[in-house]
């Protein structure tokens, strides 16, 4: 991840609504949401919705995909690792040993995005 792609993704969820959308969709997991689902979940009016849905999806840390009539909302599991490992790409100049919990949580974080891609 280049730093433009890493900043596009980080101004996407500056945004308390986006955060939102983005946590609710990273709690349903692979399955994801319907934007309906979304909507009703949050409170949201579509409109509002639809532009925030928008600018999560280009900052790819979302994705879509159709099901019948509906459009199914998931977190992008690979885009989250990336800016995660992005972020951290150079914790603790290499030694890994000071990083303590975040070794682990960056661990966590890839063992998920591999089990659900």
């Amino acid at each position: 991840m280049d730093s433009e792609t890493a900043v596009e993704a980080l101004s996407a969820l500056a945004n308390p609504g986006r955060l939102a959308v983005f946590q609710l969709l990273v709690r349903a997991g692979k399955d994801g949401l319907a934007a309906g689902e979304v909507a009703r979940l949050l409170n949201c009016p579509a409109t509002t919705l639809s532009t925030q849905l928008a600018i999560l999806s280009r900052a790819g840390i979302i994705r879509s995909r159709r099901e019948g009539r509906s459009i199914i909302y998931q977190a992008d599991y690979g885009g989250i690792s990336a800016l995660i490992a992005f972020l951290v790409e150079d914790c603790c100049g290499g030694r890994p040993e000071l990083c303590g919990d975040l070794a682990r949580v960056m661990s966590a974080s890839l063992a998920c995005a591999a089990e659900v891609e």
